[in-house]
């Protein structure tokens, strides 16, 4: 019965030194992120900027005029709102002049959606203006991006903390 048990425990052993192996090279085959599309990407990362400088300013127009009228934002940890008039009284309430947030550098990713636009993910930081010793950890965050003529519009977001 000990020696069974051995025998499974370096099988075991060996399964998941073998897997952990597959996964790194697996990693390092994919490389750094190179976009699909550059000029996509560059429009995208305008845009990523535009908002979230509107954001930073509390421009509530320029957000709102970025917002689709059917946007749709999940938040982890404040659930799902589908109110533009929401989001942006929300912003203002809870946003403006308190909080400003950082993209971090070269973690956008955008890909393109056939007859749609993009989508953008990335990494970012809040900052509590009014407590700014306060630690902020990189949080992800995904945005559906529509495109109608030249205009995006923000159609979806995920918010991840």
């Amino acid at each position: 019965m000990y020696k069974s048990f051995i025998s499974l425990l370096k099988l075991s052993l060996i399964l998941l030194i073998i897997s952990c192996n597959t996964r790194k090279s697996t990693l390092s085959e994919i490389g750094p992120y190179q976009p699909v599309n550059q000029e996509i990407f560059n429009e995208i990362q305008a845009m990523d900027t535009k908002f979230f400088n509107a954001y930073n300013s509390c421009d509530l127009d320029t957000q709102s005029d970025i917002y689709s009228e059917d946007i749709e934002f999940f938040h982890d940890k404040g659930g799902l709102m589908t109110s533009k008039q929401g989001i942006i009284d929300g912003t203002e309430k809870n946003i403006c002049g308190k909080v400003t947030r950082t993209l971090i550098p070269r973690s956008i990713e955008v890909y393109p959606i056939k007859d749609f636009g993009a989508v953008e993910i990335g990494y970012h930081k809040f900052f509590n203006n009014q407590e700014p010793d306060a630690i902020s950890n990189p949080s992800k965050f995904i945005i559906f991006w529509k495109k109608s003529g030249s205009d995006w519009k923000i159609t979806k977001v995920v918010s991840l903390h």
